[in-house]
């Protein structure tokens, strides 16, 4: 128990900093928001004349020669109501969130929706559904493991942060023993710890993730992601008191992305 008040006092900073919530702003406006209010069903008479045609076959219902009955007009299909729109977008978010297809920002966007609207508690239920019916996805797992960080940050006790906390690091570690290359489940596993008291030293740890990633992310085509990682492996060595090598790895990282502001800036106040 007292590992775990101890860790949740340094897990308590991950809340505060949104370590890995998307940094550009992406529109999110709900297609719910715009459809207007159903128009109830209305039934068209059209005008018939009041003496038949004789050289016309009575078309009158039971009644030769008798007067047409209005003709009713074909009812239109029900306009979609706002909760199918907000829903089939859940869907939509949750689909983004658990493809191997899509990029880092889509999801990023995706995450943003999902707590803009307040439906977190709820993608938390369906990725755990999810998890239970295809335990071998790894997608599942890391998308999972994010959202209980997530859930972390939007809560006050400390207690529950910690334990939160602890459960998406283990279902990280399982999407990771699923796919040692997921780059979500091991970027979100790494920086989280990051946030762990020093006495539970996973100083070390926190590095040799940071390490592996950016190993295996190198052998990759580059993505304005991958950047990430070396600006927080520079603060892990830094934090160490090994302020050279924090230098070397933005260095590093500059010369592949040399657009990366943040990179640039820890550069510039680098000793």
């Amino acid at each position: 128990m007292k590992r775990l008040i101890l860790a949740a006092a340094g897990l308590g900073a991950v809340i505060g900093m949104g370590f890995y919530m998307n940094r550009a702003e992406t529109p999110a406006v709900s297609a719910a928001e715009t459809v207007a209010e159903s128009t109830p069903e209305q039934t068209i008479e059209y005008p018939v004349a009041l003496t038949p045609d004789p050289s016309l076959n009575p078309v009158g219902r039971g009644e030769p020669g008798g007067r047409r009955e209005p003709v009713k007009a074909a009812t239109a299909s029900p306009v979609p109501s706002a909760a199918t729109d907000l829903q089939m977008l859940f869907d939509q978010a949750i689909e983004t969130l658990v493809s191997s297809q899509a990029g880092f920002e889509q999801k990023q966007a995706a995450w943003k929706r999902l707590k803009e609207r307040g439906k977190l508690d709820q993608a938390i239920i369906q990725l755990e559904q999810r998890a239970t019916n295809d335990p071998q996805k790894a997608e599942n797992a890391a998308a999972l493991g994010q959202a209980y960080l997530k859930k972390a940050g939007m809560i006050d006790d400390v207690r529950e942060k910690a334990i939160l906390a602890m459960k998406a690091d283990q279902t990280l570690e399982a999407a990771l023993s699923l796919d040692s290359s997921n780059w979500e489940a091991r970027y979100t596993k790494a920086v989280g710890m990051s946030y762990w008291p020093t006495q539970l030293n996973k100083g070390q740890e926190v590095i040799e993730q940071f390490q592996t990633l950016i190993q295996q992310q190198e052998t990759q085509a580059p993505q304005p992601q991958f950047a990430r990682p070396y600006a927080w492996l520079g603060d892990q060595y830094q934090k160490a008191g090994h302020a050279d090598y924090a230098a070397l790895v933005w260095q590093r990282g500059a010369a592949l992305f040399p657009d990366n502001q943040e990179l640039k800036n820890k550069l510039a106040s680098a000793p």
